[in-house]
């Protein structure tokens, strides 16, 4: 993780391994800087934890978060069922539309909203910085353990593994189980082969 200063306030840059509780640590004595317009750029490989983390204590500390920007990260276009590609972690540097459709071998954090229309496949966790409204499948192929979050989870259907929960007409997603909380960050995920919606801080 870099801190420094800029112009227009401070530029927070995590890097691969930081965690949420590295950054925490590192941020704790340094409140006092946070307490001002912050720019957060992630690396290509960062935690979604340490982002959130570092968020957190921005907003502790008085400070407005900015831009999310991730500067040299590959996005890659949607990709054929099958096709060979990486199974590291991609990041998109936006939000996505109705009628994208996005897959990938690993894991995928998107730096914005998931519209409705839009679909997103993802081998590993598919993490959402912004609201979540399109349809998400985390752990294609079978990875039960993958997640999804979102802020919030607002989603007419997600997948993780094998498992489905669908929104009824004019409804939430009611055959997930959602844990009453906030109505900010959630966190999705199969406990006893059931899609289970939790607040995340």
């Amino acid at each position: 993780m870099k801190l420094r200063g800029t112009l227009g306030g401070i530029n927070l840059l995590l890097e691969p391994g930081d965690t949420a509780s590295s950054v925490a640590q590192a941020l704790s004595p340094r409140a006092e800087l946070l307490a001002a317009h912050v720019t957060l750029e992630v690396a290509g490989d960062a935690d979604p934890a340490a982002l959130e983390a570092a968020l957190a204590a921005i907003r502790e500390a008085g400070g407005t978060p900015g831009r999310v920007r991730a500067p040299r990260v590959t996005v890659t276009a949607p990709t054929a069922e099958g096709e060979e590609g990486s199974a590291r972690t991609v990041i998109l540097p936006h939000g996505v539309r109705a009628g994208f459709r996005g897959e990938y071998r690993g894991s995928v954090v998107i730096l914005g909203d998931v519209n409705p229309g839009a679909e997103i496949v993802a081998g590993g966790d598919v993490i959402v910085m912004g609201a979540l409204r399109g349809v998400v499948h985390a752990g294609y192929g079978g990875k039960a353990d993958a997640i999804v979050w979102a802020r919030p989870i607002a989603s007419a259907q997600i997948r993780i593994g094998d498992a489905v929960a669908r929104a009824p007409e004019g409804g939430g997603l009611g055959n997930m189980k959602r844990l009453e909380g906030n109505e900010g960050a959630e966190l999705a995920r199969l406990q006893g082969g059931t899609i289970v919606i939790e607040p995340h801080r």
